[in-house]
C-alpha cells in the first residue's frame, strides 16, 4: 500500500511538467514598429527664382507700353502643416531684379516704362498629397517703377516705389527631404501713380502676369 502511495505521488507530480513540456511555444510579441510618417511641410526655407513677366501699363494722355521682360531673385518663407491634416498654411517675401522696358511714340508723344526690382510679402494657403503641395497665394506687392516722356516740348523722366496687389497659385514638390521644387502663376496690379514729367503730371499704371520656377532649401523645423 505505501509502494502504491509514493508511485501515485510520483505520478502526479511528474505528470504537469510533462504536459507543459508537450504544449505548443509561443515567441513573445514583436517589439511595436510604429507606422511611417508621411512629409511635413512644416518648417523655413530659402530658395532662388527665375522666370518671366507680361506686363501692361497705361499711361494717360500718352501712348500705353507693354514692359515684359525676364525675373531673377530669391525667395525666403515659413510653412506650418496641422497635425494629422493636410492643410498647410505659411508666409513667404521674395525680392527680384527685373529688366521689364518698353517705348512707344505716337503723335510726337513718346513714353518709357522700366521696372528695375520687384518683390512681394504674401500669406499662402496649401493642401498636402504626402510630397506634393498645391497652393494659392495672396499679398501686397511692390516694384520700381520709372517713367519717361516727351512731347517735344516738355521732357523728362521720374520714377516711384509702386505699391499693388497680387494673388497667384503653384504646385511645389519635395524632392528630397530638405529640397523643394516649384512652379508658380502670380498676377499683379501695382496700382496707379501720378509722375512729375518736366513740370508736368503724367498718370500710369501697371499690371503684370508673371510665370516663375524656383528651388529652396527647407531647413528643419525650429518652433
Amino acid at each position: 500500500m505505501i509502494r502504491t502511495v509514493i508511485a501515485a505521488a510520483a505520478v502526479a507530480l511528474v505528470a504537469p511538467a510533462a504536459f507543459a513540456a508537450d504544449l505548443p511555444y509561443e515567441s513573445a510579441p514583436a517589439d511595436y514598429a510604429a507606422p511611417a510618417q508621411g512629409y511635413s511641410w512644416s518648417g523655413a526655407y530659402l530658395g532662388a527664382q527665375a522666370g518671366y513677366g507680361w506686363s501692361k501699363s497705361k499711361n494717360k494722355n500718352a501712348p500705353d507700353t507693354k514692359p515684359n521682360g525676364g525675373i531673377v531673385g530669391a525667395y525666403a518663407g515659413y510653412n506650418h502643416q496641422f497635425d494629422g491634416s493636410p492643410v498647410v498654411v505659411g508666409v513667404e517675401t521674395d525680392f527680384n531684379y527685373d529688366d521689364g522696358e518698353d517705348r512707344k511714340s505716337n503723335g510726337g508723344v513718346s513714353v518709357r516704362n522700366r521696372k528695375s526690382w520687384s518683390g512681394a510679402t504674401r500669406a499662402r494657403v496649401g493642401y498636402a498629397f504626402d510630397k506634393f503641395l498645391a497652393y494659392g497665394a495672396a499679398g501686397v506687392a511692390y516694384a520700381d517703377q520709372k517713367v519717361t516722356a516727351s512731347d517735344g516740348v516738355v521732357a523728362g523722366h521720374d520714377s516711384k516705389t509702386a505699391v499693388g496687389y497680387t494673388v497667384g497659385v503653384g504646385a511645389e514638390s519635395a524632392v528630397t527631404d530638405n529640397v523643394t521644387a516649384r512652379v508658380e502663376y502670380r498676377y499683379t496690379d501695382y496700382g496707379s501713380d501720378k509722375y512729375n514729367i518736366g513740370g508736368e503730371k503724367l498718370k500710369s499704371s501697371t499690371t503684370e502676369n508673371r510665370l516663375m520656377g524656383g528651388v529652396a532649401y527647407k531647413f528643419n523645423n525650429l518652433w
